[in-house]
């Protein structure tokens, strides 16, 4: 098995219902944090890491997504003759921006299948999954932290990062020891337990190095409510073959497929901005917040 990590897969099938009624008709993913859609910025992330080839698994009512990655030739055709060179060179680099193809899952059945959807792209690959509502703003790519990890282990690796209190119940959760700074060896999931019965305050997010068996693992999983096969049983089957990893990340996420973490999300990343920094740093200044 090849040691490299080439491939990136990104899930981006859901149905967005937390953010209805913005995503009836248009995807979660194309959500803009300040003026890139949410799926642009994991996107950049990958190819930040090394990653060649994206496949995007998409849905009904999701072309957004494929049109948003190619070429607009109409849009760049004005840009050119308005002389607006900065913003065509802006479009352009982003149907440039990688490889991408992209594939349908029929039925949103839990991200579990959303992966299982990349086993033909995948190959005999190991790949990455990236979930786009996770934004991490990290110094160095947070799916290049994990890579690290991936090569010097050669196993597969999953991202994590600390939850205090009753909030870790929304989370899969991992029990693990600690076999260097910020990197564990799991010896178990839970998906989404009650705070007392929590093995740790380590919570599972959207970021996720596999080895290709984990497609035989997914074919092995019973599926749960609704008929979704969750990601976290398969990789609990999985980790009874091979031993699994994962890394807690050094940067800041964003939980962004929430209404509170989507706010959140595009006031630290605005405030972070050179063009706008600034001005929108005295406005919240300004701001009478006892009104």
């Amino acid at each position: 098995m090849a040691n490299k990590i080439r491939k990136a897969v990104f899930p981006a099938a859901g149905l967005g219902t937390r953010f209805l009624p913005a995503t009836k008709s248009s995807p979660k993913e194309m959500l803009p944090l300040v003026d890139k859609p949410l799926i642009q910025y994991a996107v950049e992330e990958a190819v930040a890491s090394g990653i060649e080839s994206i496949l995007i698994i998409t849905g009904r009512d999701k072309s957004a997504i494929e049109n948003h990655f190619d070429i607009s030739f109409e849009l760049e055709q004005l840009l050119k003759e308005r002389g607006k060179d900065e913003m065509f060179a802006q479009v352009r680099a982003v149907s440039d921006i990688a490889k991408i193809s992209y594939t349908r899952q029929k039925q949103a059945l839990g991200l579990g299948h959303a992966i299982y959807q990349a086993k033909d792209f995948a190959g005999n690959e190991p790949f990455a999954a990236l979930l786009a509502d996770d934004i991490v703003d990290s110094e160095k790519p947070a799916l290049k932290q994990m890579i690290e990890v991936f090569e010097k282990y050669n196993a597969p690796v999953i991202a994590t990062m600390q939850v205090d209190g009753e909030a870790i119940s929304r989370f899969g959760v991992i029990d693990a020891d600690e076999v260097e700074p910020g990197v564990y060896k799991i010896n178990d999931m839970v998906e989404k337990p009650a705070y007392a019965d929590a093995p740790s305050d380590l919570a599972i997010i959207g970021r996720y190095i596999f080895t290709p068996d984990i497609f035989e693992a997914i074919e092995q999983t019973t599926p749960g409510s609704g008929g979704e096969i969750q990601i976290t049983d398969a990789m609990r089957l999985l980790l009874k073959k091979r031993p699994f990893y994962a890394v807690k990340l050094e940067g800041t996420r964003h939980d962004a497929g929430d209404k509170l973490g989507f706010l959140i999300a595009t006031v630290e990343l605005a405030l972070k901005r050179e063009d706008l920094g600034d001005e929108f740093r005295n406005y919240l200044k300004s701001l009478d917040l006892n009104a």
